[in-house]
């Protein structure tokens, strides 16, 4: 199965992907489902959730968050309750664990998405070792090296902030069934391959226009 571990949607405030859209553009990619890991907020993975199941879609949408720890993002897969911002890795970690989530570290060595970068010594479930934002092969790299060196499985995410870029890289994950605790489980097991390819650079220069326009409006609005 085909599973993209790290799509963001309208939730975040760098992103406009509406869950419709991602829903549409998961199938047509070919996904069999995908993890919704907005910034700081568990609203776009439960929201896509509902959609998913309103809408019929046979796509298994997995309620995730992208938590910005003291030192860099984490993600949490699984998750049912709201894990505050600007704690340590640790004490993230312990909060995901405390809820039954996976946790998987996105783009470490990628300084400019806030990524962690380290691995050794967190208690994680696995590596982000392909990112298909990464504009450089050099981030993906360390962390796919990382991950080998230290035991620890791998997986990929498109990383998407536009519903056309879900799937661009993915995870293939041996699950015994389609259901998100069956999904989640053969990620701990390690049960996981990344795949896929980068995101167009115009893709990605146009996220952070928007990112960038986004943070402009809030300032302006409170001002």
């Amino acid at each position: 199965m085909k599973f993209d571990l790290h799509v963001h949607s309208c939730y975040s405030k760098d992103s406009n992907a509406d869950p419709d859209d991602i829903l549409e553009h998961a199938a047509r990619n070919g996904l069999h489902g995908f993890a919704i890991c907005d910034h700081d907020t568990i609203e776009g993975g439960i929201a896509c959730f509902k959609r998913a199941q309103e809408t019929g879609s046979k796509q298994l949408v997995i309620p995730g968050v992208e938590v910005s720890s003291s030192k860099g993002h984490i993600l949490v897969l699984g998750v049912r309750e709201h894990i505050e911002p600007g704690l340590t890795p640790e004490e993230t970690i312990k909060k995901a664990r405390q809820q039954g989530a996976v946790v998987i570290i996105p783009h470490p060595f990628k300084v400019t998405s806030h990524g962690i970068g380290y691995v050794h010594g967190l208690d994680i479930d696995a590596v982000e070792a392909l990112n298909s934002r990464c504009i450089t092969d050099g981030p993906n790299n360390k962390a796919r090296k990382a991950a080998l060196e230290l035991g620890l499985p791998m997986v990929g995410g498109s990383d998407s902030h536009e519903a056309e870029m879900v799937g661009r890289s993915y995870t293939e994950i041996e699950a015994d069934h389609l259901t998100i605790e069956s999904v989640l489980d053969a990620i701990r097991k390690g049960n996981t391959r990344p795949g896929g390819s980068k995101t167009p650079v115009s893709f990605v220069v146009r996220q952070m226009f928007l990112g960038h326009m986004n943070k402009l409006g809030r300032f302006i609005g409170i001002r």
